[in-house]
């Protein structure tokens, strides 16, 4: 390509500041920000061929968001992981442990294609075009990563101009990535909030929370399918176990027969100790009761699979089985705030909750894991029951048919079994694991190598 002029124009420049203004007080989300301040860059003259952005993020499942966007091609977004088993050998010599690892805020390289590289992602580069590459290290806390600052921004901007970048475009850059770390940092305070509203609320609560229904006494009167299910003998194993054996078991336990109920129009919107209440929340007519008890039932044999997987491992390694109960039951619930006027719960409530916990309760004493009410069961349609008899619940007035479902059919497993697979540590995942650990870097032949750094 032709060699732009050096001098870039102020008032586009500011024209991107606005925009990104704008859209941070829009509430644009990171993805949109990102990818509309790389274009717009490119558009107001700024010879970039490539942009690295990643994000560390205050997540429970997500240590950072990598954005990689390449001219005329683009964004690819990635989120990444916590788990992880060290540092790879090439990330070790790269440019960003090389930021990281010496403190520095910027590090500037021209790339010769014909030369040595420094750093083995500038062969990568190379095969691009690339003739300068900037990387570089933007806390939002003010203060460099490692330190007090765990959010922030780290990247790199690449041109295959062949002049290179010149100084009147490093001002350029410069000055925006300042704007962009501002809009940034509110973006991901905005996913921050999502994410933790999702994470302990669950995602329909969350949304109601963050929209305004924060009130004591608010709410809905809501038709749900409910599940309530406890592990049995926990309290011997608190007893017995370390709190860390402990904690872990019921992490193990959680993992294995709570995931298939938050998934596919199901919500645990409350862990209560070693059990946990999910809502398949639907309308008051037969066919989306129909919906959300079918959608509760499929979950249930889910969670009897991976149970029984989970028991199988343990078994292998000596450990004791983890029993358990479930509950099913379908009605109505108050779906709401509840508690202090400063110290609320957004749950549901109501008679139809109690009587799923005195169903599951019925599990204790009978040679059934699952036990539901005739009501749920008309609700699913075609399957096997087993009748079990009439029940008197604790503390309801009229007794319950409860029936026991066939759960010997497997269902096809889409979620694949108890153990996700993973094929590579990542660019912004390995960031983050440095960054976090920047205050004792250890040698690099005391980490232990994992995948490529790409």
């Amino acid at each position: 390509m032709s060699t732009p002029q050096s001098e870039i124009s102020g008032i586009l420049m500011d024209k991107v500041a606005d925009w990104l203004t704008e859209s941070s007080q829009g509430g644009a989300d990171l993805k949109t920000i990102v990818r509309g301040f790389c274009e717009r860059l490119a558009a107001a003259g700024l010879p970039l061929a490539r942009v690295h952005l990643s994000f560390s993020m205050l997540h429970p499942l997500y240590d950072a968001l990598s954005f990689t966007w390449r001219r005329g091609q683009g964004m690819e977004v990635e989120g990444f992981r916590k788990k992880h088993s060290g540092h790879s050998d090439r990330f070790l010599r790269s440019p960003y442990y090389h930021l990281l690892s010496n403190n520095l805020d910027h590090l500037r390289r021209r790339i010769d294609p014909d030369g040595p590289s420094e750093f083995p992602v500038f062969d990568d580069l190379k095969l691009l075009g690339i003739t300068d590459y900037l990387a570089f290290v933007h806390p939002f806390g003010g203060t460099s990563f490692g330190n007090s600052s765990t959010q922030g921004m780290i990247g790199s901007w690449s041109t295959d101009n062949p002049g290179g970048f010149s100084d009147g475009m490093i001002a350029a850059l410069l000055r925006m990535q300042n704007h962009l770390a501002v809009a940034s940092k509110m973006a991901v305070l905005q996913k921050l909030t999502d994410n933790m509203l999702t994470t302990y609320l669950g995602g329909d609560a969350g949304k109601r929370v963050l929209n305004g229904q924060i009130k004591r006494g608010e709410g809905d009167t809501i038709r749900a399918a409910l599940v309530m299910a406890d592990m049995r003998n926990s309290t011997r194993l608190a007893e017995t176990a370390g709190r860390d054996l402990y904690i872990e078991t019921l992490n193990q336990y959680f993992d294995a027969i709570a995931a298939p109920f938050n998934r596919a129009g199901g919500q645990i919107l409350s862990f209560l100790g070693d059990g946990f209440l999910a809502v398949y929340p639907c309308e008051r007519h037969r066919a989306p009761s129909e919906v959300a008890c079918q959608a509760a039932l499929a979950a249930t044999h889910k969670a009897t699979a991976r149970m029984a997987e989970l028991n199988a491992r343990r078994s292998q390694e000596g450990l004791p089985e983890i029993g358990y109960g479930i509950g099913l039951h379908v009605g109505n619930v108050m779906f709401g705030n509840v508690g202090l006027s400063d110290r609320l719960t957004f749950s549901v409530f109501g008679s139809a909750v109690n009587e799923v916990q005195r169903l599951q309760a019925l599990t204790k004493n009978s040679p059934y894991r699952v036990i539901a009410s005739k009501d749920f069961a008309n609700y699913c349609g075609n399957g096997s029951w087993v009748t079990i008899g009439e029940e008197k619940l604790t503390g309801v007035k009229q007794k319950f048919t409860v029936l026991f479902p066939d759960l010997s059919e497997p269902l096809a497993d889409d979620d694949g079994g108890l153990e996700a697979t993973y094929d590579r540590i990542s660019d912004a995942e390995q960031v983050i694991l440095l960054h976090r650990d920047a205050k004792k870097l250890p040698s690099p032949d005391a980490i232990p190598v994992v995948k490529d750094f790409r």
